[in-house]
């Protein structure tokens, strides 16, 4: 039985060898045309807008109960509901009451 003892283990070419450096790693990226970088940033933020970015780092910014998420939630669908309500009848939502803390 013999070992090989060829093996260089330095030679870190091998590893990662498929790899290219031409491509992106991944995430948003805007390319800059004719120098115009306004309208670079209006892509850019909305590519953010639509990934959902912002809305995550504000909501990993501090902890939140898992009561007043589901309050935040229920008060957000009893808004989207009085919306549409307005918007099919065209005329004054619904009064609801409300309850006091």
């Amino acid at each position: 039985m013999g070992y090989n003892n060829n093996r260089n283990y330095n030679n870190k070419s091998n590893y990662n060898s498929n790899k290219s450096n031409d491509k992106p790693k991944g995430g948003l990226t805007v390319e800059v045309r004719n120098g115009d970088f306004t309208k670079a940033l209006r892509i850019f933020k909305k590519k953010v807008q639509e990934a959902g970015i912002i809305q995550e780092v504000r909501e990993r910014t501090e902890y939140v109960k898992p009561s007043e998420k589901r309050a935040k939630a229920k008060a957000a669908g009893r808004k989207r509901w009085l919306k549409k309500m307005a918007t099919l009848d065209g005329a004054v939502a619904p009064s609801v009451k409300r309850r006091r803390k």
